[in-house]
């Protein structure tokens, strides 16, 4: 099992800045990709940011050049820097951990990103 402590979500004026962390625990494999999803209100879950514990990310095109990905793999943690942010970026954000062996999968509970107009 993995846990994931997701923390840094709230309310900021469209054009701000905010950073997630999200810190894992428990069985932490090695070789895992952890990452942020997203789910508006009346919208399905979607990708935002991932990255694998070698290093290598992918972004969703939205946030291309505004969101930077980033771990610290000494504290099984995943960070995820928000700047230029957008009102269509209101979401609750959930942390993802995924085992690279096994492929299971684990979630956050997720964290409130408000983006005022």
């Amino acid at each position: 099992q993995v846990q994931l402590v997701e923390s840094g979500g709230g309310l900021v004026q469209a054009g701000g800045s905010l950073r997630l962390s999200c810190a894992a625990s428990g069985s932490i494999s090695s070789f895992n990709a952890m990452g942020w999803y997203r789910q508006a209100p009346g919208k399905e879950r979607e990708l935002v940011a991932t990255i694998t514990s070698g290093g290598s990310s992918n972004y969703v095109d939205s946030v291309k050049g505004r969101f930077t990905i980033s771990r610290d793999n000494a504290k099984n943690t995943v960070y995820l820097q928000m700047n230029s942010l957008k009102f269509e970026d209101t979401a609750v954000y959930y942390c993802n951990y995924m085992c690279g062996l096994s492929f299971r999968s684990f979630w956050g509970q997720g964290t409130q990103v408000t983006v005022s107009s």
